[in-house]
């Protein structure tokens, strides 16, 4: 899965990719079956003071602390896409695509984070208009509500997640959108990610607000990775299961929409055959996926984390247990990667307790000197299309076979600065993710696992938070050189011939 160079070999892989992909494309899925992209609002949009757009605490992390993020850069413009939707929009036809996957940006509708400072006519506007546009097109959007943009307000004036006043300014923040949007948008998504904002914002210090304790990262903001990271995630549950409640009792006999939220997991892979490595893997796979998915599903964290975290894990009142059990239609899922899972059966010492510790478990790439997948050009994904159909067969069998779509699943490109504009144009690698991945996922379709929908991050090269613009997601090349111009890489022709109805 390197990167091919521009001789005749690149094209002849190409050619190959292109004839097993003609026996092998969208009739291939059941019908009805949704095929999109997906983006988020601080990633794309870029225009970060315009129309009444406050800062986020991304805004606020970029700009504070530039030396985090690899190559610098922030979101300011992004890939402009406040601007050029229009543009990028055509994009998505001419590849024959059914859906776009966006989040709003809290701060852009609500400028100073809750109802009382008002909401912003501006940021509504751009979301009709966007919203209007894909629909023209034929393009249906799915949208997100919080994808880790949070309004720097917020986080001034309470600690953001970390407190359980968020949870009636998200619902709010909620009730506008639906309101607003919900006559012509019939897929919520609430959350992105919970773990990603609460693991690396409160454990590692690594995304924003880039809180932890100071023995993770002395760099970081001051924070406990003991606790915070639970209470975020516990605040971030109860946030979207008051959005659900409300777009359920308010809105959805009317609007006839679904909602659900997105989670994240790597697979996981016992290390060994050995029964403490195997163990240790369901609490790898718990700490992670079951983290969220066990409130959702059963209204109780798994018995592993109970155990383990202890009083450092908050607990649902009776009242709250019955809001979040059972609060989606359908179940989003993100999957890149996967590694091997080992015990780790020495506990802690007091001062180094964390999320990262607590599980007890070991994560690696590699066993025996062997990587579990090619890493290609990525900065981290290791290829392991198996994982997806392994991730979403766990969720039927674990979760009562819900509806699922996968909201994200992509692989990088490290532009570190030594390929040319034409090298970066040949991703036959990312032809060969893409294609495996969704290989492994019909075959877990076949096996009655109940997914309705694939969306391939992403679009075009973004921000890629702390990864800056070095790493290329885009199946549309972004050349920051040359005022953003848009310019499709080998994996749309891929994609657009997939996709031929």
């Amino acid at each position: 899965m390197a990167i091919q160079s521009s001789s005749g070999i690149g094209l002849l892989a190409l050619c190959n990719l292109l004839a097993i992909a003609a026996a092998f494309d969208r009739s291939s899925f059941p019908p009805g079956f949704v095929f999109g992209t997906a983006g988020s609002s601080y990633q794309y949009e870029g225009a970060a003071s315009e129309d009444g757009r406050t800062p986020s605490i991304w805004d606020t992390y970029t700009h504070k602390h530039p030396e985090r993020i690899l190559g610098k850069g922030n979101g300011d413009v992004a890939n402009d896409f406040y601007h050029r939707y229009k543009e990028d929009i055509a994009l998505m036809k001419n590849m024959n695509l059914d859906a776009f996957r966006f989040s709003i940006a809290w701060p852009r509708v609500l400028p100073a984070g809750n109802l009382k400072g008002g909401v912003n006519a501006k940021g509504i506007e751009f979301y009709n208009n966007l919203i209007d546009k894909l629909l023209a097109e034929g393009i249906q959007p799915y949208v997100t509500l919080f994808h880790w943009d949070l309004p720097q307000t917020l986080e001034d004036e309470y600690g953001g997640f970390l407190s359980p006043r968020v949870v009636d300014d998200f619902r709010d923040f909620s009730d506008v959108c639906f309101k607003e949007f919900g006559d012509r948008v019939k897929y919520w998504i609430t959350l992105n990610e919970p773990w990603s904002y609460c693991n690396p914002g409160y454990n590692t210090g690594l995304l924003a607000p880039g809180r932890c304790s100071k023995y993770m990262n002395p760099a970081c903001q001051a924070g406990d990775s003991s606790t915070e990271p639970y209470m975020v995630a516990h605040n971030l549950l109860l946030s979207h299961a008051a959005a659900v409640k409300l777009y359920k009792e308010k809105y959805q006999e009317s609007q006839k929409g679904e909602i659900g939220i997105t989670l994240v997991s790597h697979w996981m892979v016992p290390f060994s055959d050995s029964k403490p490595d195997m163990e240790a893997t369901k609490r790898a796979i718990d700490f992670m996926y079951g983290w969220f998915m066990d409130p959702l599903t059963s209204g109780a964290y798994p018995e592993s984390m109970v155990k383990l975290v202890g009083n450092r894990l908050p607990k649902f009142t009776k009242e709250q247990s019955e809001m979040v059990k059972g609060s989606f239609d359908f179940l989003g899922l993100n999957y890149y990667s996967a590694f091997y899972v080992s015990d780790m059966p020495a506990k802690p010492t007091p001062v180094n307790v964390s999320v990262s510790s607590d599980s007890l478990a070991n994560l690696t790439n590699h066993r025996n000197g062997i990587f579990i997948g090619p890493l290609g050009t990525s900065l981290w994904i290791r290829a392991y299309p198996k994982g997806l159909g392994e991730f979403v067969k766990y969720t039927k069998e674990k979760y009562n076979n819900p509806i699922i779509y996968i909201t994200e699943n992509g692989v990088d490109q490290n532009d570190n600065g030594t390929f040319t504009f034409e090298d970066l144009q040949k991703d036959t690698y990312r032809i060969e993710f893409f294609q495996t991945h969704l290989e492994s996922l019909n075959n877990a379709i076949k096996e009655g696992v109940k997914v309705k929908g694939y969306f391939a991050w992403t679009l075009l090269d973004d921000f890629e938070w702390t990864g800056g613009y070095i790493m290329r997601y885009g199946l549309h090349l972004i050349d920051y050189k040359n005022d953003l111009k848009r310019s499709p890489k080998e994996s749309v022709t891929w994609f657009t011939n997939f996709l031929k109805k």
